[in-house]
Parts: C-alpha cells; structure tokens; sequence
C-alpha cells in the first residue's frame, strides 16, 4: 500500500481502479489474484462497468477531488477515491460496516 512518503507512480506503472479492486478483494479474500474469476467469483461487470469507472478516475484528482464511486461486489462494499485509495469493506448482518481493508491506486 502506497503511503504519502512514497513517490508518485509513473502513469504507465500505476494501477487502474478496476485492477486496485480485483487486488484489493484477493487480499481480503486471502487468495491470489488470479482467482478473482468466474466461476468461483461474480465478473465485476455484473455490478459496475469497469471501463466507465477508470475512465472516471484518469481525470486529474484536481478536478473533484472528494469524487468516490461505492458499489457492492462479493458481499463487500468497494469505494473507490479519486485519491487512488480503494477501500473494500465487509457488510455486517445490520448493513453496517465492520471491516475495512484499503488498496492504493499507486504503488
């Protein structure tokens, strides 16, 4: 995970949000990323449509930088900062949030 001492990622090198995501729920999955995939997990174009959510996010921070998209996946809230962090949290029976694990955009 990137912290604010780190020297910002080339934009070849940095992650797009949909990748951040699928390696954000393989980590709180505990498993690689690679089986982040049917059929064993829902495609995440069943819940949001990845093209449309990283182009969202190539647009400078600068711009709005408080814009998040929030969307459900795997039993997870997923939220997605336009600061790069991608912050996947595990619903309660209640509907609230009661484990949080962040994924930055760069590394």
């Amino acid at each position: 995970m990137s912290s604010a001492s780190d020297s910002p990622s080339s934009p070849e090198s940095a992650v797009v949000p949909t990748q951040a995501v699928i390696e954000a729920i393989a980590a709180r999955e505990g498993v690689d990323v690679t089986d982040v995939e049917p059929p064993a997990y829902e495609p995440l174009y069943a819940v949001v449509d990845p093209a449309a959510l990283d182009r969202l996010f190539q647009t400078p921070s600068g711009v709005c930088p408080d814009a998040r998209v929030t969307f459900e996946y795997e039993g997870y809230e997923v939220v997605v900062h336009s600061d790069g962090r991608v912050e996947v949290s595990e619903r309660s029976g209640t509907g609230d949030t009661d484990v949080s694990f962040g994924r930055s955009l760069e590394d």
